[in-house]
């Protein structure tokens, strides 16, 4: 499958927001429309540091890499958290979310990063197949506290 990487921008909305919304329903999450939208100012915002990598074939949107550099207490060079992969049910499979990884991993080598990281459901066995050849996860486990 041939496809392109490149940085998300403001004409991607539609596309984005078609994937963004078959990411929630993937988890069962039912978002307030304005997160959405705050998200998406993000994305956008050159200020700040979320940013959006998405796989196209063509006008239509395979998948995105939502990720965020950020310091680190343990290392000098910024960390970067993939917060969320996506690829769409059609095009899982052919190498998309490989690809959107390689991608970060090849922005990070040029930016300096010191490391990306991301976190999956237990039961996420195909993700988790393609996470694992990469590497084992770490054995921590995430708290979540609302405030």
């Amino acid at each position: 499958m041939v496809f392109d990487i490149r940085t998300a921008e403001s004409a991607d909305y539609a596309e984005w927001s078609r994937l963004w919304h078959a990411y929630l329903t993937f988890y069962e999450v039912d978002l307030a429309p304005d997160i959405t939208a705050a998200t998406w100012a993000r994305i956008l915002d050159p200020a700040h540091r979320m940013q959006c990598r998405m796989a196209f074939d063509g006008a239509t949107a395979l998948g995105f890499a939502i990720h965020h550099p950020h310091c680190s207490t343990w290392v000098a060079a910024d960390d970067v958290y993939l917060e969320d992969l996506f690829v769409s049910a059609e095009a899982r499979g052919r190498g998309v979310g490989r690809a959107l990884i390689e991608d970060l991993i090849a922005l990070g080598q040029q930016a300096g990063w010191h490391r990306l990281y991301w976190h999956t459901n237990r039961d996420n066995a195909q993700a988790r197949k393609l996470y694992d050849s990469y590497c084992q996860e770490d054995g921590h486990i995430r708290y979540r506290l609302a405030l």
